[in-house]
């Protein structure tokens, strides 16, 4: 139980990682875990990155018995088995062999190379605080990793007393690198370099920043829902969006005249000005995205109809047009903001706590509130001014 516990937390945080819109992460039955990416366009590499057991430890090459077994200094790829065939008989015991991966800089082509290393680890990726992606001295990326308080003390201690000697550094037993110890190492700093891109190593800085999973995970089943299946749900959410916007409309247009017009210009432009904060984050619409939307549009209706209601009350009361709307505003003001508060900040406990589709609702939510305060408390009232400064309307209609 508490192994699938760590796996969804350790999943979860490295597709919060990758950039994911509104992740779907649960558990199903006793061992089993389903994972919903909406709107991936690298299903490949957030399937490698999700598997990816990235157990990171720090091993002591056994440069005494290595020539004894009589290495090759490089082999091609694929050909891992029979080295290790061949070495059996002589492997010594508490030995391993584990392969680096290289790439030949004249050719292009990834070979092996070898490494007899001592079983016993050293250090785990688990004293970590930090790993980050960076470029070295020839352009190349590498990883910085930075270890906890009580990882640093350990590292500096290993590092003393392993000074001339090599130590791989080891990620899923594969080799990255194996340096020579030149110095005591302080400050609780290392560096992964090996023959990565810079996708590579921003994935290993990913899953080393996320932790290791508890144990190797099995994809079971790997499906992708085409667009036309998922088209269908969208086109009735949307709608069901321009069905109640619609009503919205109309309704405003019946009972509010031309005031009703300015609010729903207003509500265009709220609408206008979501979808596009929404496509600068590079959201994914879905559902509940779609449902944080038609909230919106109520929001939105619901802080006109107070101004028009106060408006209408100072305008019972013998108020000149002008006076009217700029009472209407003030004595809205306060209701309208602090409505607005306290749904921005239950928005926010849902983005905090929340997660997959609850978050995604809750980005449009909190979206939409910041968009609705200013297009209904200076939006409208702008064009109120410009009407009055205009054509000194004397008679409102409203």
């Amino acid at each position: 139980d508490s192994a699938i516990n760590q796996a969804l937390e350790t999943i979860r945080n490295r597709i919060d990682q990758f950039g994911v819109a509104e992740p779907i992460v649960q558990r199903q039955g006793l061992k089993q875990i389903v994972v919903q990416l909406p709107g991936v366009k690298e299903p490949k590499r957030a399937r490698d990155l999700i598997k990816e057991t990235a157990l990171l430890e720090f091993k002591m090459l056994d440069e005494d018995n290595q020539p004894k077994l009589d290495l090759p200094a490089r082999i091609p790829k694929d050909k891992e088995e029979e080295v290790l065939k061949q070495a059996e008989a002589k492997l010594p015991a508490g030995d391993q062999i584990l392969f680096e991966r290289a790439v030949d800089k004249d050719t292009g082509r990834e070979y092996r190379i070898p490494y007899l290393v001592k079983k016993r680890v050293m250090l785990t990726g688990d004293v970590l605080s930090d790993a980050r992606v960076s470029i070295g001295q020839f352009n190349d990326p590498y990883v910085s990793i930075t270890f906890d308080g009580k990882g640093g003390r350990e590292f500096e201690r290993i590092t003393g007393d392993n000074i001339k000697k090599r130590m791989a550094v080891v990620l899923d037993n594969t080799i990255y690198s194996a340096p020579v110890i030149q110095d005591r190492i302080t400050g609780g700093r290392a560096q992964i370099t090996g023959t990565f891109s810079m996708q590579e190593a921003n994935d290993l800085a990913i899953v080393l920043r996320a932790g290791a999973l508890p144990a190797p995970l099995k994809i079971i089943q790997d499906l992708t829902v085409g667009p036309s299946l998922g088209k269908d749900s969208i086109e009735k959410g949307v709608q069901a969006t321009l069905f109640a916007g619609a009503l919205v409309v109309i309704f405003m247009i019946v009972y509010y005249r031309l005031s009703g017009v300015i609010a729903d210009f207003a509500l265009a432009l709220n609408l206008l000005c979501l979808i596009g904060a929404l496509s600068a984050l590079n959201a994914t619409l879905t559902l509940p995205g779609i449902a944080g939307i038609v909230l919106t549009i109520g929001m939105g209706v619901d802080s006109n109809v107070l101004i028009f209601e106060r408006i209408r009350e100072e305008l019972r009361s013998g108020k000149a047009v002008r006076l009217a709307v700029d009472g209407g505003y003030d004595k809205a003001l306060l209701t309208i903001v602090d409505s607005h508060v306290t749904t921005l900040i239950t928005g926010v406990a849902l983005f905090l706590f929340g997660t997959g589709p609850i978050k995604g609702f809750a980005v449009t939510l909190c979206l939409g509130i910041g968009i609705n305060l200013f297009t209904a408390l200076i939006g409208t009232k702008v064009i109120f001014d410009l009407l009055n400064q205009r054509h000194k309307v004397e008679q409102l209609s409203i």
